[in-house]
């Protein structure tokens, strides 16, 4: 019978798991890092490898578009930091593009199997494309996976970025394809007045009652 190792897969709505690590800009302690900011947490296979290359350089291209978003980029891959410094120095001469947020260098695989990065099936050695969006109390709000072919999408990961930040701030729920300017959900009424409030409410699209939009400035 084959042997099956079992990593931890932290869920949405779980405290994200605190950890120390040496990083590109030095030392963190997760539980202080990014204070009263949202962190994205995102990992990589491979330093020195044509798609995480790519991923890498669209999040320091945009990187002022997270930072507009109260936001800290974290990276991680199974590389040590010679090899992450050797990287970001040689995209840097390559492409022009510095990657100049932390990059965590998980070679004893530490916070790879705290974060469920390691999936056997996939890979025993190099992790998923995992992202975490965690919130400034270190609440882990939505998670994205992709195997190690798939590159990522940024206007997806900055949509969503956006989204959990203005529900947050407005308390309302996002249609398909939400994207700021565009109208939200307003909650479903949960009473028989309220039902005949929203029936008669005008300032509203409505499909039915149940299902409302409407604009909300930011």
């Amino acid at each position: 019978m084959q042997n099956e190792q079992i990593y931890s897969m932290p869920r949405i709505g779980d405290t994200a798991p605190d950890f120390e690590a040496i990083t590109t800009t030095g030392k963190i302690k997760f539980s202080e890092f990014a204070k009263d900011k949202w962190t994205v947490l995102f990992s990589h296979p491979a330093d020195f490898t044509p798609v995480c290359t790519t991923e890498m350089s669209g999040f320091a291209i945009r990187k002022d578009e997270f930072t507009a978003l109260n936001t800290e980029l974290l990276g991680l891959s199974i590389d040590s930091i010679h090899s992450h410094l050797a990287w970001v120095n040689n995209v840097r001469e390559k492409t022009g593009v510095y990657l100049s947020f932390p990059i965590i260098a998980d070679i004893d695989m530490k916070v790879s199997k705290l974060y469920g990065m390691l999936q056997p099936n996939e890979s025993e050695t190099a992790a998923v494309r995992a992202v975490f969006f965690i919130d400034p109390d270190k609440k882990i709000r939505l998670i994205m996976y992709y195997p190690l072919n798939v590159g990522r999408n940024m206007d997806e990961i900055l949509r969503v970025l956006e989204a959990l930040q203005f529900s947050d701030k407005h308390k309302v729920a996002m249609p398909l394809n939400w994207k700021k300017g565009d109208m939200i959900i307003v909650p479903p009424p949960k009473t028989l007045a309220a039902m005949e409030e929203r029936i008669a409410d005008k300032t509203c699209e409505k499909v039915d009652f149940y299902l409302a939009k409407k604009l909300i400035e930011a």
